[in-house]
């Protein structure tokens, strides 16, 4: 399996750059995205798809770094990407999915439920309905019964490919997963929003007052969501064979970039 990282979203909130970190896998079965990022849909109408948020995170909205730009640059067409997986349906980690129509889009259950199916009145102000009016093929997965490194809820997706884990870590959104892909250098773990700034899972760096709010603000289960932070802590700090992914990191996303490039360089495939 080759990965590619992609920034499918750069943002410029004051005081944190972000960037919407994707991963591409080419798969013996097409294409798989593991989160979207924006889209070119989300570009041309950003007030009605990506709505106030906007303002506070303040998206590049760059066509240039859409998923579907991205890999035609890459020699892919939209077509080739026959799965995405999403880690939950906020608008910055899933407004891409209208780029490829033909996708089938992988969710938890809980977080279809929630944000698609049956939104009470705080979700419909999270969730941006108009980024799922193009009538997506729904792939639902309920993660229980198995275990990944001390998470109890998991579940391999071996429709999709080999090495593909489904990890349920609910608490920043009611449905949200972590996404584990196996590599022949050990497991990359995509923590969505889990958790926003390293500095909440022990990093040099304390997290931004600013980050701090929004990461409480938008959570629908803060305590369960700082619970995760500290099981994703002891993971990234005591297992060497799991590398944790800030979705939102920019230097996790160079320092990725960088280790496939020369992966590649050196003919070694990831």
């Amino acid at each position: 399996m080759r990965i590619h990282h992609l920034n499918c979203g750069t943002m410029n909130m004051p005081g944190y750059p972000m960037v919407a970190h994707v991963f591409l896998l080419e798969t013996d079965r097409g294409l798989v995205l593991v989160d979207s990022g924006f889209g070119l849909h989300d570009i041309e109408n950003p007030k009605l798809r990506v709505g106030p948020m906007r303002h506070v995170i303040r998206p590049v909205f760059d066509p240039d770094e859409t998923a579907v730009r991205q890999i035609a640059r890459l020699g892919f067409r939209p077509n080739d990407v026959r799965h995405i997986v999403l880690t939950h349906l906020d608008m910055d980690h899933a407004g891409g999915i209208a780029d490829f129509p033909n996708a089938r889009i992988h969710t938890t259950a809980a977080e279809l439920l929630g944000a698609v199916v049956a939104p009470n009145i705080r979700a419909r102000t999270r969730y941006r309905a108009a980024q799922f009016t193009h009538g997506p093929t729904w792939i639902e997965h309920t993660p229980d019964g198995e275990a990944w490194f001390g998470f109890a809820a998991a579940k391999e997706l071996t429709s999709i490919s080999p090495g593909l884990v489904l990890v349920s870590l609910p608490g920043h959104s009611p449905g949200h997963a972590c996404v584990a892909v196996d590599t022949d250098g050990g497991w990359l773990l995509h923590a969505g929003d889990a958790f926003y700034h390293w500095g909440a899972l022990g990093g040099p760096a304390p997290v931004p007052p600013q980050v701090k709010l929004m990461e409480r603000v938008a959570a629908t289960n803060f305590n369960r969501l700082v619970a995760n932070q500290r099981r994703l802590a002891e993971l990234h700090h005591g297992t060497e064979s799991v590398r944790v992914i800030s979705a939102h990191d920019p230097a996790d996303l160079i320092a990725l970039t960088k280790h496939a490039a020369n992966n590649e360089e050196s003919g070694v495939m990831r």
